[in-house]
Order: C-alpha cells, then structure tokens, then sequence
C-alpha cells in the first residue's frame, strides 16, 4: 500500500461488476473540492443524489463546514469509526500524518471495494494477503482496539476498512456450506455477499447472538430484514453477527445513498426527526408502501429499545432504471443512544416515546392503518425471549433485555 496526496478523481458508477459508467470527477483546488459531471452521465438521466447533488453541467463547489467539502453522496463511500481508525493508523505507519488526508486520498483507498456501487480511481492497491480465519481477524482487530502494534492493518483495511460504523467488520463471501472467502471482485458460485462485525470493547459478549435476535424479532414485527446469522460460535468463543450484504446480488452492485448523505447531515445531527425521514422516504420514491415500511421501522426502534437510530442507520437503493426504495433494515439491536435518548426524534420526543408519538408521528405524515402497525409490532417485541432463544441468546442476557423491554 503506498500513499500520496490525490488532487483529482474519477468517480464511476459500476452496476454491474466490471461494467464502469463514468459519473464525473472529483478535483481539490486551492482547499476546495470540486466536482463536475461527465457529459456522457448527463445523458443517463440517473439522479444518484437528487436533493443535494442534482444533475447539472456546472462545477458544483464543495461545503468546507460539511463533511470537509465532499459531496454526501461521495461521504457516503468512506468508511467512519473503524474504517478510519485504521487508515488513520496505517497512515502514520507510513510517516504520514492522518490529519492531512483528505477526502480524496481517502477515496483513493476505498476505490473499488466501496459499499454500493459507486467506485473510485485511481485507487490504492493491496498486496495479497491469502487464507486468513474470521477469529485471526477478530483477534487483529481486538488487538488493534487495544492500541497494539505489529498487526497487518493493510490486511483489516482491505477486507473490511470500508463499511461505515464504529465496530470492526469484514466483508466476505458466505458459501452454502458455510465456508468463508475473503476474496474481493467476483462471487464464487454459489457463494452470496455478507458482513461480518466483530464487538467493540463496550460490546456484551454475546452481542452476535443479541443481533441476531433483534433481525428474527423485526422480521416477525413485518420489518423489510435481510438473512442474518451467527459465524464461528465455539463453547470458548461466541462468534461474530453476520448479515448479508443488500448492496450486491450476483454480480450486481446496487447504489446506496445514507439518510444523512442524501441530506448531507452530520453524523448524530439532534434535530432529525422521523417525520423529516417519511418524507424524504415519500419524495424520493412517491411510493406510500415506502413510506409505511419507515413508519414501521419507527415502532420497532421504539418498542425495541434501539436508540442509536441515526441517520446514517437509514438508507436508499436505487436500480439502474433511476427507482429508489428503501435498504433492507439493518444495525438493529438493543442500543442507548446519546444521553440514552433517541438519535432521531419521534414526534419530538427523543426520552420518552411511546404510542401517543407515534400515533402524532402518522397523523402529521398521513400514514395509513398506523394503529395496526403499532400492535403488530408491539405483538412481536413482547416475543422476544423466545427470538433470544432461538438465537442462542444466553438466560442472563436475555432476561435483562426482557426487563428492559417490559419497562
């Protein structure tokens, strides 16, 4: 891996692995990012970011005061918390200092194995790093998190330095017998996209069979989930959650734009509210399943204790025809958020919603047959021993989850 300073960029859009459709470039000028539209990708009419990066044949001037002039489509490509760690660490191994990457340096090292299909060159390469287990890589990331030296973080990086979150993850491909490839590009046949997290330091150690719980539970409250399971749990280790990848099918890469990246929001911005998410749900599908399938994702988070609801934790796939719906759900589990309030707020109410918001929350967006939502939801949150159970959940854990649920 070898480092330098990026002035320019070429940004395109991939729908299909190896077929590469050139969007425009990415340029730094005198501290300020620009971006320009191919011409060719004007013709397509493919609207990759309507609110905030609309087609137009003008240079479109980056922001300095929001994500440090990068457009939010593009910030939606690098990774935060982990991802960045270890850049940031790698970095300063190679004698550069990680404050003076910028934003397209940073592009550069995603390139191609960004999530959604948007990719990026030139890009940095990795050397090869062959056969390597979940568990060596769950103890390299342990380690990292430890702050301990001499671990291959060229190795983390390349195989998992590109998701977003705080939590250390890896991308690889899941076989029907259960054998794990960490190769990129191509699926093997037969074999299907996942991610793989590993816990952070805070993280209960059973957190893995927590997740998965939670996906088994939303998917009995009627919640749009995709398949999730636990790899590598020994009578000595846990494992570690797996879910599979939404962004890819077969060699289909979909593109994927983030609530806060559509809207170019901070991350944790306090003043969301889950009306502004059914909204921006209603204009950028005009499809009112959508929007009922967000109002259903609000009760779940409600009922089910999962503040850390922001708004990079919502997200839109758009087809190669330009249609957008909503990502399958994903980060859900039990979860605190700042100050143990919701990230997002419902009806207004970040401590303490209940019923009464979210009842407010559909009358104000016109959401129909909301009561019934509510109780479907509420009916399989009241269930979810038995989810934890079927998971693996341990009693302990389980029973404390329950309380806090009942309460």
């Amino acid at each position: 891996m070898k480092l330098a300073h990026v002035q320019q960029l070429a940004v395109f859009y991939e729908p299909t692995l190896g077929h590469r459709i050139k969007v425009g470039r990415l340029a730094l000028r005198a501290r300020q990012l620009l971006f320009e539209y191919d011409r060719g990708f004007l013709g397509t009419r493919l609207e990759l970011s309507p609110f905030d990066l609309p087609l137009t044949p003008d240079v479109v001037v980056g922001k300095p005061a929001i994500f440090d002039g990068l457009m939010g489509v593009f910030e939606d490509s690098l990774p935060d918390g982990w991802g960045r760690l270890l850049i940031d660490r790698r970095a300063t191994e190679l004698g550069m200092s990680a404050l003076a990457l910028t934003p397209l340096d940073r592009l550069a090292i995603v390139g191609s194995r960004s999530m959604g299909a948007l990719v990026y060159d030139p890009e940095v390469t990795f050397a090869g790093f062959g056969r390597v287990s979940l568990t060596v890589l769950a103890e390299e990331a342990a380690a990292v998190q430890r702050d301990a030296t001499g671990i291959d973080l060229e190795r983390l990086i390349a195989v998992g330095g590109s998701p977003k979150g705080a939590r250390p993850k890896v991308l690889i491909q899941l076989g029907p017998n259960g054998d794990v490839h960490l190769e990129p590009g191509a699926l093997a046949p037969g074999f299907t996209a996942w991610l793989v997290k590993f816990p952070g330091p805070k993280d209960a150690r059973h957190s893995a069979a927590l997740e998965h719980a939670y996906f088994l539970m939303a998917n009995a409250a009627g919640l749009d989930v995709p398949r999730t399971r636990v790899l590598g749990a020994t009578r000595r280790r846990p494992g570690y959650f797996a879910i599979e990848r939404f962004d890819r099918v077969g060699p289909t890469r979909i593109h994927m734009h983030s609530l806060g990246g559509l809207r170019s929001l901070p991350h944790g911005y306090a003043a969301l509210d889950y009306g502004d998410l059914l909204e921006v749900t209603r204009t950028l599908t005009r499809n009112e399943a959508a929007v009922t399938e967000m109002f259903r994702r609000a009760c779940f988070n409600v009922f089910a204790h999962n503040r850390d609801d922001h708004s990079r934790n919502f997200a839109f796939l758009m087809d190669e025809r330009g249609q957008w719906r909503p990502s399958p759900a994903f980060d859900l589990t039990f979860a605190h958020g700042p100050g143990g309030e919701h990230t997002m707020l419902i009806a207004g109410e970040g401590r303490s919603p209940g019923v009464s918001h979210l009842t407010e929350l559909a009358t104000r967006r016109h959401v129909k047959r909301a009561a019934k939502i509510i109780d479907e939801v509420r009916a399989a949150v009241r269930r979810f021993s038995t989810f934890a159970d079927e998971a693996g959940v341990p009693a302990r854990l389980r029973d404390q989850v329950a309380r806090a649920l009942r309460s």
